[in-house]
């Protein structure tokens, strides 16, 4: 078996079967992916341009990241596709991921056009255009006032395959092959099955997040650039048809948990309700607006209580306690 690295010269920022492959690998093979942040360098090159303001003791690392805007269409900077030698249409990929490393520094965001859960509804509250800078060097943990410290699982934002259906199509939405699902389990340890469609499976990664609550809800987790180690296997005629995946872990860790609820027929509306009023919890404690909704996306757990009790679906939102300190009541 051989051991592969692709760089960040292979990116691309749609899906397509007609893309050239970056590199080819045989099932078995392992690989090492570097991969750019969500914005594709745009939050870096802002703070280089002084659009936005970094903490000191971040703002080298991060304007050292400030590349050049790149043409074409935007979409999640890509890392690959690679061609997987013997992949056909129904079969599937079997990628264990070994290894997963952040950047030095990452950053999450909240806007009131933006694509969050409840962008619309705070607007009309006050919400502001946030950007705020972590320091992820320490690796395990990262700080984000004082007194509040959340740990770090990072994995990537972006796994998945090209689509049979001719491209290019947006990176935005998951797919049955993939793609953009922010799935926080997928860390160090983790395998995933996805379908090829298309000859060579065209493998492609990136958006790394540092951390996330489940639900990623003011539209971003801590994005950061980093690496990526890969395993990869053809598994033939495997009749999977959407990603499935085993994990070493299920959720955060944290020794005691605050849940507000919302109850209504409609999900999304429920995940509304529980969200704000967990916004109001951590705003009791001292937090503007904007830092609430940019925590409560990198920590909070959106979980689905019961779909049975009819009318109405219930929607907990879960906030980890043990980030500021110890377990509370």
């Amino acid at each position: 078996m051989t051991h592969h690295h692709l760089g960040t010269g292979a990116i691309h920022t749609v899906w397509d079967q007609a893309l050239p492959p970056a590199l080819t690998l045989d099932s078995g093979d392992t690989v090492t992916l570097a991969t750019l942040d969500a914005s594709d360098g745009g939050v870096a090159r802002r703070v280089a341009a002084g659009d936005l303001n970094a903490p000191p003791e971040l703002r080298a690392l991060i304007v050292a990241d400030a590349h050049p805007e790149r043409p074409g269409p935007r979409g999640h900077p890509l890392t690959g596709p690679i061609h997987v030698r013997g992949a056909q249409p129904g079969d599937a990929l079997r990628i264990e991921i070994l290894d997963v490393q952040t950047a030095t520094w990452g950053w999450t965001g909240c806007r009131p056009d933006g694509i969050g859960l409840l962008d619309a509804a705070l607007a009309a509250e006050g919400l502001t255009p946030y950007t705020h800078f972590w320091d992820l060097r320490a690796r395990t943990h990262t700080d984000f006032l004082p007194g509040i410290r959340l740990p770090l699982a990072p994995f990537p934002g972006v796994i998945g395959v090209a689509p049979a259906a001719t491209g290019p199509h947006p990176t935005a939405p998951p797919r049955h092959v993939g793609g953009n699902m922010d799935i926080r389990q997928l860390v160090t340890g983790s395998t995933l099955w996805l379908p090829v469609e298309v000859p060579g499976a065209l493998l492609s990664c990136g958006d790394l997040h540092g951390a996330q609550g489940d639900g990623e809800l003011s539209g971003t987790g801590i994005e950061t650039a980093g690496q990526l180690t890969l395993r990869v296997h053809v598994e033939r005629s495997a009749g999977v048809t959407t990603p499935e995946f085993t994990t070493p872990t299920s959720g955060g860790t944290s020794r005691q948990w605050h849940a507000t609820t919302g109850h209504h027929p409609d999900l999304m509306t429920a995940a509304r309700t529980a969200l704000r009023a967990l916004l109001r919890r951590l705003q009791a404690r001292g937090l503007t607006l904007e830092q609430a909704y940019v925590l409560a996306s990198a920590c909070v757990d959106l979980k689905i209580s019961q779909i049975v009790d009819a009318p109405n679906y219930t929607v907990s939102a879960f906030l980890p306690l043990d980030i500021f300190g110890g377990a509370e009541g």
